[in-house]
């Protein structure tokens, strides 16, 4: 198939996108107590009631009704099963697991059900034609055969294959997001032919009451970049220009973000602060309405091993310290003091955006603003020139990578982004002592590692995400993902992974789940990609051989003193 007829099938309305199952088969089984005889091959999960139909990923209940779809786990038989919203049902299912999946052969000349199709409701507005397909997120595809999230925000491409009515999703870096994607009828966005002017990244919000753009600066403008109100991120509140109207609420921290290079993105350059046409934000009321000036490029961490499950925080005020008194660096562990501060429960995930970490400017960090270095993240630089997310030449620097200290092998130090809704963390330290469980039902072998090597981990906020859980610690560590943002363009290194938990994501999947083999893989992901680059690969192997290759694993923690090791790093 050529670009010509998907532009024409666009034009007719005639194509919709479908993921397809793995061509892998579960092991045939009887159907168990199924009453019904597909018309199609299928899997059967009893307890949850519900049909796979093979060669049209519909979900179903036994009845026949199409409930979700599923995306398959690419060379793996694991499927994540999506309602015909888009959310999870099921994070993984393993089609092969016969304790829980009865395959079921299909009959189509003697069968009593089949899928009914549900017309799909497409939440997304787009600036031209584009299909929308649900698959591990949302997924917005434009005639010109590029993939974008649902901000417009590039992540990828399809290609077309030898069988004219599929066509595979690739990432930026060509690694396959969702094979043999069938177009047989028609999906399309509503086009509005909105095109959104911004001056750096910000939140978007479409709702009933407007359209709305929300900066980190807490100023709130139109899609033609005229200001409206202002937005208070603690509540989700957006407030008129006078403060006197409440606009809408928002859950703002999940909202996509609007990038510069977006698809439906218009960006000019930030323009001076001596401008008279910089709007300055109101003081805040009080210290629970400071939000941040910069959204933080990762969001959690999600594996593809991710189950979601609710976090019940419960504060668990951690005595455990060092004993040794000692701060000499080389010789033993510095001693970490509890002050007594914030305490709790949570869990470590991991990222590596190169970005302007947020408390490099002042404002933010109180006038103790951490150090900015250049664009390959080496020589540091004064804070006036801007991220290089949005346009600018500051960028994290490696020489903030985890490490340890020389006889003081069960404390890690690192740097790490906490909660946007936090506010005022900025040079705060906190200890992490490790449960042994694993977030999103990851606990295993590794997880279970740091408790019995009783590991803690010293960080020190340097950033802020608004996609950033209570009790959440982000670590900066390179090869752990870029999230939301990528500024890492000029630094020279490969293959960064996923986005969302990168090169160890990437081994989970690859590997499938096995624990013990994600040490080798995430080792040779390390070498190869920061083959150029020491420092940043001493960083990436830390996860290796400090954190037992352990994918966001749970936490008590509690604010202690920061050490010097980390406040000579800080600066």
């Amino acid at each position: 198939m050529k670009y010509p007829l998907l532009k024409s099938l666009l034009a007719l309305g005639t194509v919709v996108l479908t993921c397809s199952c793995s061509d892998d088969k579960a092991s045939p089984s009887s159907g168990g107590d199924a009453t019904f005889v597909p018309c199609e091959d299928a899997w059967y999960l009893p307890t949850e009631g519900l049909v796979i139909f093979k060669t049209q990923a519909k979900v179903t209940d036994v009845a026949g009704t199409q409930i979700g779809t599923i995306v398959n786990v690419p060379n793996t038989n694991v499927v994540i099963v999506k309602d015909m919203n888009g959310q999870n049902l099921i994070d993984q299912l393993d089609l092969a697991d016969q304790s829980k999946v009865k395959f079921i052969q299909g009959n189509p000349g003697n069968c009593t059900l089949s899928a009914t199709p549900q017309p799909v409701t497409v939440p997304i507005t787009t600036c031209q034609p584009a299909w929308f397909l649900a698959g591990d997120k949302n997924y917005i595809i434009f005639a010109d055969l590029t993939v974008t999230d649902e901000a417009g925000t590039p992540v990828g491409a399809v290609v077309t294959t030898a069988n004219p009515n599929l066509v595979n999703m690739l990432d930026l870096s060509g690694a396959p997001i969702i094979n043999g994607i069938d177009l047989s009828t028609l999906s399309l966005t509503t086009v509005d032919n909105v095109r959104y002017k911004i001056t750096e990244p910000a939140y978007h919000l479409k709702d009933a009451t407007g359209d709305y753009v929300i900066y980190p600066t807490t100023v709130v403008t139109n899609p033609s970049g005229i200001p409206v109100g202002y937005a208070d991120f603690a509540t989700g509140t957006i407030k008129s220009l006078d403060q006197t109207t409440t606009l809408t609420t928002a859950n703002i921290a999940a909202l996509p973000i609007l990038m510069p290079n977006g698809k439906c993105v218009d960006f000019d350059a930030p323009v001076p602060p001596s401008s008279s046409s910089v709007v300055t934000p109101p003081k805040p009321e009080s210290s629970s309405s400071v939000t941040p000036p910069t959204p933080k490029s990762s969001a959690q961490a999600k594996s593809s091993s991710s189950v979601a499950k609710s976090s019940s925080s419960v504060a668990k005020s951690s005595s455990s310290v060092a004993k040794s008194s000692s701060s000499v660096v080389t010789g033993g562990c510095p001693k970490i003091n509890v002050k007594g501060g914030a305490s709790g429960s949570g869990f470590a995930s991991r990222y590596w955006d190169c970005c302007m970490p947020s408390c490099a400017w002042n404002e933010n960090s109180g006038g103790n603003p951490t150090k900015t270095c250049d664009a390959r993240g080496k020589n540091a630089i004064g804070n006036g020139s801007g991220s290089v997310c949005s346009g600018g030449g500051g960028a994290t620097c490696t020489s903030q990578i985890p490490f340890t200290v020389s006889g003081c092998e069960e404390y890690g130090f690192a740097f790490a982004a906490v909660p946007a809704s936090n506010g005022g963390q900025c040079g705060k330290c906190f200890q992490l002592t490790f449960t042994g469980e694993g977030h999103y039902n990851s606990t295993n072998a590794n997880t279970k590692r740091l408790k019995s090597k009783g590991k803690k981990l010293i960080v020190m906020a340097t950033n802020i995400g608004g996609d950033v859980q209570q009790g959440q610690f982000d670590i900066l560590i390179p090869g752990g993902g870029v999230g939301m943002f990528n500024g890492c363009s000029q630094m020279g290194w490969g293959n960064q992974g996923q986005q969302y938990g990168g090169l160890l994501s990437d081994c989970e999947t690859e590997k499938n789940y096995k624990a013990d083999q994600y040490a080798k893989c995430l080792t040779d992901k390390c070498n190869k990609a920061f083959g150029n680059d020491e420092e940043a690969k001493k960083g990436c192997m830390f996860l290796v051989e400090w954190m037992e290759s352990a994918g966001n694993p749970e936490h008590n923690y509690v604010e202690v003193e920061c050490p010097d090791v980390l406040k000579q790093r800080y600066k």
